[in-house]
């Protein structure tokens, strides 16, 4: 399609948006991943960044059904946890307490359908690349819809990880976003978080003169299976990191830790539990408080 652009990354207009939205029920795709612990008691408006920060959710602090051994971190764990020169966070379901991609979904009525597809992605039963090209063709938002989802639906950041964030960089840890989700809605986030937009790994939506949707680029390294393996080792090689920590939900998470990529990957289970990948994962997490507090 000629004139094909990407959408703005950063929508102003959005940021001047004062009032708070009402607190939204979890999709059922985010509960039908055996999503056994933590329990969500209840939510509450946060007042003072009604944006962004749209509701944090109070959760339970029970200890997942499985018993996972790795719930408890070795000694080892914790030494490159707490060396770590770089943290490289997945978003949705991990920063953010809700899928991106559901959530425009929803907005745009195509909810069911792709929440469906969201599923199969995050527990690796499809390629990557299938299931978000499937996912957008059900959708197929507009900019205008991008932008609006953004002001009604703005991002839910997880309880705890604002002050996670902070005491890395107190730490002086460089913090990385590297989503399969879309750099128009991570952006907010990022900006929230004080993460600088060039420590954003994520897909970009395309669309036409007119605003219509006309796509995706498939050169995002994140927008393929193993795309994030290769964006962390980008990372990597770019700073010239020597250890290197991933944080995440997903299948696609977990297969950022390879040679020359994450040292370490911790499953944060305190929105999602997957329990293949929590299995494979050198430290469960149901809250970022646990990660704090062992760092210096």
């Amino acid at each position: 399609m000629a004139g094909v652009i990407s959408a703005r990354a950063g929508l102003s207009h959005s940021l001047s948006v004062t009032q708070t939205v009402p607190n939204r029920p979890l999709q059922a795709s985010q509960l039908a991943t055996r999503c056994t612990s933590p329990s969500f008691l209840s939510a509450k408006l946060c007042k003072t960044r009604p944006l962004v920060v749209a509701a944090a959710m109070e959760v339970s602090k029970e200890a997942p059904s499985v018993d996972f051994a790795n719930r408890q971190p070795s000694k080892g764990v914790l030494e490159t946890w707490c060396n770590a020169d770089a943290v490289c966070f997945d978003v949705d379901s991990t920063v953010c307490l809700d899928e991106g991609i559901d959530e425009l979904a929803d907005f745009c009525g195509a909810g069911k359908a792709v929440a469906e597809w969201t599923a199969k992605a995050m527990t690796g039963t499809v390629p990557f690349e299938e299931a978000l090209a499937a996912r957008l063709s059900l959708i197929k938002p507009s900019l205008s819809q991008v932008d609006d989802c953004l002001v009604k639906r703005p991002p839910r950041i997880s309880p705890g990880i604002a002050d996670l964030i902070k005491k890395l960089k107190a730490n002086n840890t460089d913090v990385f976003l590297v989503s399969g989700g879309f750099r128009q809605m991570i952006k907010p986030v990022a900006s929230e978080l004080g993460i600088p937009p060039e420590n954003i790994i994520a897909n970009q939506l395309l669309f036409g003169t007119s605003g219509e949707y006309a796509g995706f680029d498939p050169t995002e390294p994140t927008s393929r299976s193993g795309g994030k393996a290769l964006a962390v080792q980008q990372i990597r090689q770019n700073h010239g990191y020597k250890t290197l920590v991933m944080i995440g939900d997903g299948a696609t998470d977990l297969e950022a830790r390879q040679p020359g990529g994450a040292d370490l990957f911790i499953c944060y289970a305190g929105v999602q539990m997957r329990e293949a990948v929590a299995a494979k994962a050198d430290w469960v997490v149901i809250d970022f408080q646990e990660l704090i507090s062992e760092l210096p």
